[in-house]
């Protein structure tokens, strides 16, 4: 019996050096990688400005990033606070890489986790995240793809009046069925949220297109009536 304890133990010292050695690598090239895009992303413009003499006024540059960033640098944190345990290392390079997080990446890895049964923090997690993940980024690229060929054939169809309804509901309708089976597991920590959000949203109409803002409120929301339960040991 105890050599049979020590020889798991060793495997499992052996797995946990192999999963630490593989994560490290992962930082390795999705620091390189997230590095590179960013130069691109911010060389092409300004190179372009530069060949044709019309770069920005900094100034009004300053101005206009200073709007936005208000709005999207306290979001940015907080998507990554958020879904970088949900994806793991791999997967949460690919998503801040390709984009489309909450509309396609994290969909995916959620329904492959709870396909595999993986739990969040596992390495058998990171393993299916970072599939899902990438099977993701991969078939959106195909479809871009495909679209791009047909955009001119498909052009009336997809101007269709009765086919722009079904266009604007894709995404609410995606997240309220995987939204839908996450709250039936945790309902005492989904409902005021939830109810809160909803309310907020049908009062203010236009709070419906500030949803990246909504996180925030709604997640601390969610943050503290988990921490007050399991205080209280309901959880």
């Amino acid at each position: 019996m105890v050599n049979k304890r020590k020889e798991k133990n060793m495997e499992q010292k052996e797995k946990d050096i192999y999963f630490e050695e593989f994560n490290n690598s992962l930082h390795r090239i999705g620091r390189f990688t997230l590095s590179a895009a960013l130069v691109f992303l911010l060389a092409v413009p300004f190179l372009i400005g530069i060949l044709y003499d019309a770069a920005p006024d900094l100034g009004g540059f300053i101005q206009g990033f200073s709007k936005v960033a208000v709005i999207y640098l306290p979001v940015g944190m907080v998507e990554f606070l958020v879904y970088s345990p949900m994806l793991g290392v791999g997967g949460s390079y690919l998503s801040f890489l390709t984009g489309n997080l909450t509309n396609l990446k994290i969909p995916c890895a959620m329904n492959a986790r709870d396909i595999a049964k993986t739990e969040v923090g596992t390495p058998e997690n990171e393993i299916i995240s970072t599939i899902s993940v990438a099977t993701s980024a991969l078939v959106t690229m195909s479809v871009i793809i495909i679209g791009v060929i047909l955009i001119v054939p498909l052009t009336p169809i997809l101007q269709n009046e009765r086919l722009v309804p079904a266009f604007d509901n894709v995404i609410p309708a995606l997240f309220g069925a995987l939204g839908f089976k996450y709250f039936l597991k945790s309902p005492k920590i989904a409902v005021i949220p939830l109810l809160s959000m909803t309310l907020l949203c049908v009062f203010v109409p236009a709070a419906i297109r500030q949803t990246s803002l909504l996180m925030i409120p709604a997640g601390a929301m969610a943050l503290g009536i988990g921490l007050f339960l399991y205080k209280k040991g309901k959880l």
